[in-house]
């Protein structure tokens, strides 16, 4: 088989996996531009993309299905590598793939039109997608099982139950579930509520005299999305109105994708009958966000808004907030300093608002300058004396700094008042050592997973 006939069968093949939209937009002037074998089961596959902008979008969103399908129809193994190449066309057929092209364009247009009007009937945002949902190892699992679901709803995992803290990202996941499905089918009846608007909808309609119209609309459903589901527990209407609407929509082949703070069975006042339901799927734990996933999330945000963000800058950020609400807040506070300053994003300006900004995780308990210092003094097995002393021994400096860091970020105490906790010292070394931990933070994994120890000690 040459290499054209290779390549038309991957397209036939992503135009399955595919919306026609992202189809249309990434693939129609993509081709094989060589093929080197390096032993009977390996290959290198080059393949040519317009510009970079295609070639970034396809390695970075498309390598793995792009491999899985040349290495099931060349049956090899195969290495990929994109380049930017135009596939040039003949003059006398300029006209026709121009018509080609205005065909496309308007297909797309009418697509994108009948999904953004599904999207707003059905109330998901339509940044919740899965090209917008960084990945990395904390959220891998309910990635893959998200894209499992919106592949073939009802087949792969029913229900879909996702839990875990605030702002890892369990709504943006399964409102990307839903937009994938919309685009293939964009008149599929979705719902999309909290359990607390199940809640008062039930209320009102026990009020009303509308329970039939209230059954109507949610055992109709194909696809059901409830999010924060633990707060119909102990809702004795709302749990027996639910399980009937389960039943429903599983009896004729539908979709539910639920999420909670926590696993099912951790579910208090939550019926039995319930709970084993919600067991009866798949249920997958999503972990806080690392390092690089908040690094990831922080340039998409940008992207979105149409700022330039430098790696460098994100880094910093990132390792200095741990919280994926919190990041989109100091982005747009960012924002908003560079356009009424008219200044460029840089380190400096980025480690003075840090500096202003208490870190993401919110305390359990006021805690007081002593105990960050007790605890920073546990946590490195050094004496609370020596951390405050005048002595500038090297095994101290490290502590000491992370000390400032953490009254001043945590504890909002002025830099003179820092000063005077640490044995009278200027501000001006107070300043050096909160900046030298802020920056340090975006290239150390060693120090965040020190601070987040002594968080621990001070919050639990």
């Amino acid at each position: 088989m040459d290499k054209t006939k290779i390549w038309n069968a991957v397209l036939e093949n992503l135009k399955i996996n595919l919306s026609t939209a992202n189809f249309s937009t990434w693939f129609p002037q993509t081709f094989i531009i060589k093929i080197k074998k390096i032993d009977k089961n390996r290959q290198i596959i080059e393949i040519g993309c317009p510009n970079s902008f295609a070639r970034n979008t396809i390695e970075n969103r498309y390598y793995a299905l792009i491999k899985e399908a040349l290495d099931q129809i060349t049956e090899r193994q195969n290495d990929l590598i994109f380049a930017i190449k135009p596939h040039f066309i003949k003059v006398s057929r300029d006209k026709k793939i121009k018509r080609q092209k205005e065909t496309l364009f308007e297909e797309k247009k009418e697509e994108n039109k009948i999904l953004i009007e599904a999207l707003k009937k059905t109330s998901l945002r339509p940044d919740f997608n899965f090209d917008t949902f960084a990945v990395s190892s904390t959220n891998q699992m309910a990635h893959a099982a998200a894209m499992a679901v919106a592949k073939s709803p009802s087949k792969a995992y029913n229900p879909l139950f996702l839990y875990g803290g605030v702002g890892v990202g369990k709504t943006h996941l399964i409102q990307a579930i839903a937009y994938s499905i919309l685009e293939r089918n964009p008149r599929i009846k979705i719902v999309y509520c909290t359990s607390e608007d199940f809640t008062n909808e039930i209320v009102n309609a026990i009020r009303r005299k509308t329970t039939e119209e209230f059954k109507k609309k949610y055992r109709s459903a194909r696809l059901l999305l409830v999010d924060d589901i633990q707060f119909i527990a102990g809702k004795d209407r709302a749990q027996e109105e639910f399980f009937h609407t389960f039943n429903s929509i599983t009896r004729v082949g539908g979709q539910i994708i639920l999420t909670s703070d926590c696993r099912p069975d951790e579910i208090n006042k939550l019926e039995d009958r319930l709970r084993s339901r919600f067991e009866g799927g798949l249920a997958i734990d999503i972990q806080p966000p690392d390092f690089e996933l908040r690094t990831a999330i922080l340039l998409i945000k940008a992207q979105q808004k149409k700022i330039h963000l430098p790696m460098d800058v994100a880094q910093l950020i990132a390792g200095n907030i741990t919280s994926t609400r919190r990041l989109e807040g100091f982005l747009f506070r960012l924002i908003t300093e560079i356009k009424t300053k008219n200044e460029p994003i840089t380190p400096e300006l980025t480690s003075a608002l840090l500096g202003q900004t208490n870190e993401a995780t919110i305390p359990k308990r006021l805690v007081r300058p002593k105990e960050v210092a007790s605890a920073v003094a546990a946590y490195y097995e050094i004496k609370i004396s020596d951390i405050i002393g005048p002595r500038r021994l090297k095994p101290i400096v490290i502590p000491r700094q992370i000390l400032m860091y953490l009254l001043r970020t945590e504890l909002k105490i002025p830099l003179e008042e820092i000063g005077r906790i640490l044995g009278g010292r200027d501000h001006t070394t107070i300043m050096y050592g909160v900046e030298k931990v802020t920056n340090n933070l975006s290239t150390s994994e060693a120090l965040r997973v020190d601070i987040v120890g002594i968080k621990q000690k001070l919050y639990g």
